[in-house]
């Protein structure tokens, strides 16, 4: 794989998630400082750290696997906003930035995902002639 995962726009979207979340949770209450904001802060870096391990790695379906990965922390993510929304921790503007940046980077992983699996089903077929 030639590409750099810091070429990879998805990955650029996931460090400005990763950003948006490190603001937003600034204003959390102090006392969530090891629980839910910790928690959002080690879903987003998730996100980011696996898409940029999975390019690293020899070949596609290894690297499928690091951006399911990433989906899933994606997934947590999401599941935590909503919490602080539920909770009230954060500006309800903020929490909406947070959320429709994540649901980009969901979208872009989906793509990448399918494209890669084709890319590996295409490969079987020709391996199978």
């Amino acid at each position: 794989m030639a590409q750099d995962y810091r070429d990879l726009i998805v990955w650029k979207k996931a460090m400005e998630l990763t950003v948006c979340i490190y603001s937003l949770t600034q204003s959390f209450p102090k006392q969530e400082i090891y629980g839910l904001s910790s928690q959002m802060r080690r879903a987003s870096v998730s996100i980011a750290s696996n898409i940029a391990e999975g390019r690293g790695r020899l070949n596609p379906a290894e690297f499928r696997q690091f951006l399911a990965m990433a989906q899933g922390s994606i997934y947590e993510l999401e599941t935590q906003l909503l919490i602080a929304n539920s909770l009230g921790f954060a500006r309800a503007e903020a929490i909406k930035e947070a959320e429709s940046i994540a649901n980009e980077v969901s979208k872009m992983l989906r793509s990448f995902i399918q494209k890669l699996n084709a890319g590996i089903s295409k490969k079987k077929l020709v391996a199978r002639s």
